[in-house]
């Protein structure tokens, strides 16, 4: 089972995220669940999303304590709340941020981590250059599916499409294959 956490704030798509997701890994056959954990319900607080993927059925339904990957949505979130409590030892992170590595104090981190399973990707300013909005929640997903191959990128796209009116669809597209195709280079580069 790859189970994945997306921490974000409301009102960044964190829940719908985690929703496409799932999504994506049923369109690939397999199965796939996606549940939110809310704080308080409001715009800008912290929200956390699962979704868990797997090839045969899924019983477990309580929170991910132990993540195979972390999503972080907002780059505030790092140092404010332990985002990083349970990730696996051969766990990949993805996070939200146009400032580097050693910027967001991520170092120790990523030396625990196999090399090549942190990386930091503008999300916002992909979305605001394809979206128009700062919503990276799709953006995200991209840059997943090439991180960690647990689901394809056609898959994300698909189930983006089928989640959204045709121009937002498409823009969010854009957007997601422009955070692949960055973080696919830059795993090649590295």
């Amino acid at each position: 089972m790859f189970e994945v956490r997306i921490h974000g704030r409301g009102g960044q798509g964190v829940v719908t995220a985690a929703e496409l997701l799932s999504v994506a890994a049923f369109l690939e056959g397999k199965h796939a669940q996606a549940f939110p954990s809310f704080g308080s319900e409001r715009m800008g607080a912290p929200v956390v999303s699962f979704c868990r993927i797997d090839n045969k059925e899924i019983r477990l339904r309580e929170p991910i304590g132990e993540p195979d990957a972390l999503i972080v949505q907002d780059p505030t979130l790092l140092h404010a709340s332990d985002v990083f409590h349970g990730l696996k030892s051969n766990g990949y992170v993805i996070v939200n941020s146009n400032k580097s590595i050693e910027e967001l104090q991520l170092c120790e981190l990523a030396a625990k981590l196999p090399q090549g399973h942190v990386y930091i990707v503008p999300a916002t300013e992909l979305a605001l250059s394809h979206i128009g909005r700062p919503l990276p929640n799709a953006v995200l997903l991209g840059a997943f599916a090439a991180l960690t191959r647990a689901v394809k990128l056609e898959s994300v796209a698909t189930a983006i499409r089928e989640a959204f009116p045709a121009k937002i669809a498409e823009a969010n597209v854009a957007g997601a294959s422009a955070a692949y195709d960055t973080l696919f280079a830059a795993k090649a580069a590295a």
